[in-house]
């Protein structure tokens, strides 16, 4: 089963997560190298958002993640939820 974890991000959120992007991206790396992340970016035009994209028995693939992320640790994300998704077409 797929679910998408949705983040909110706080304003100037570009310039904020310079501090902890290398940190993120190793993290976001690994869930993928293990396959539980499939894909993942931010959201532009505005930059106020970003979607991930996760396989796995149940949404606590996704949250797990979410709760452990260094820009959720370190107040980027002002809120984030999972939602369970069903495949039609693809995978």
């Amino acid at each position: 089963m797929y679910y998408i974890l949705f983040y909110k991000t706080v304003e100037n959120y570009v310039e904020r997560r310079a501090p902890y992007r290398e940190e993120h991206l190793k993290y976001a790396n690994a869930a993928h190298d293990k396959g539980a992340l499939v894909m993942a970016g931010a959201l532009a035009e505005p930059a106020d958002g970003a979607v991930l994209l996760f396989k796995g028995d149940g949404p606590s693939v996704a949250e797990e993640f979410a709760k452990n992320d260094p820009y959720v640790r370190n107040g980027l994300i002002t809120e984030w939820k999972v939602r369970p998704w069903t495949v039609v077409i693809g995978a």
